[in-house]
């Protein structure tokens, strides 16, 4: 049992267990923990740890520990803190806590925790958007009830749209089309990246709907490129 009070104790122990030893397997894994002075330079140097409760030190403690409670209770809450800027790779003993971290994220993220829908909910307009046209952001998506975690910029940028349309290529000066074209050929190179590397089933865990549709409007492209869908 872990040295913290358990605060998911209707989840199974097995079910943590479980999810741990999906960490512990992938292969990165070993390079991104070696042991912890408890020095705490990953803290002073981690930019995330002035503004939230948050310690790379305990998420790499914990791991070292295997505290498979505490490490759940890091999958749900503290890892999305993160900034994923790898300041913390300044470590002595050349942990990566920022390593271990991305690991826990998408076993997170590939097994449907509530914490990683609830921390990428914003993001299915991006995902569709690089998915449907091979770019990111057009500045009608950039809602604050869309990107709630931004903070008060949001807003600033919504109240302006007529001023960041107008400072972004003709083309996206009245619609949120993008300012250029993609050609489909990198489109569908991209989509088959994700599909062979796990990231559409990923995908799916997150959010069920948006793996609907990018699966409704890629199998279209590879059609009409003469892949088989």
């Amino acid at each position: 049992m872990g040295l913290f009070a358990d605060k998911y104790p209707d989840v199974p122990y097995e079910e943590k267990s479980r999810l741990w030893e999906q960490v512990k397997a992938d292969p990165r894994f070993p390079t991104y923990l070696y042991g912890c002075y408890e020095c705490g330079i990953c803290v002073a140097a981690c930019p995330s740890a002035r503004f939230y409760d948050f310690s790379p030190r305990k998420i790499a403690q914990a791991a070292a520990r295997e505290d498979i409670e505490l490490i759940f209770e890091q999958m749900n809450d503290d890892v999305w803190n993160c900034s994923q800027c790898f300041s913390c790779n300044r470590c002595p003993r050349q942990n990566s806590p920022g390593g271990i971290i991305t690991v826990l994220r998408e076993v997170s993220v590939k097994n449907g925790l509530k914490s990683a829908k609830q921390a990428l909910e914003g993001y299915s307009r991006i995902i569709y958007k690089i998915m449907g046209t091979g770019t990111q952001v057009s500045p009608d998506m950039l809602q604050p009830d869309a990107f709630p975690d931004w903070g008060p910029q949001v807003r600033a940028v919504s109240a302006d749209l007529d001023v960041w349309r107008r400072a972004l290529p003709p083309e996206t000066l009245h619609t949120t089309s993008t300012g250029w074209q993609v050609d489909d050929k990198t489109i569908i190179e991209l989509y088959l990246i994700w599909h062979h590397t796990g990231v559409m089933d990923m995908i799916a865990e997150v959010d069920e709907g948006l793996h609907m549709i990018l699966n409704d409007v890629m199998e279209e492209k590879l059609e009409e490129a003469g892949y088989e869908a």
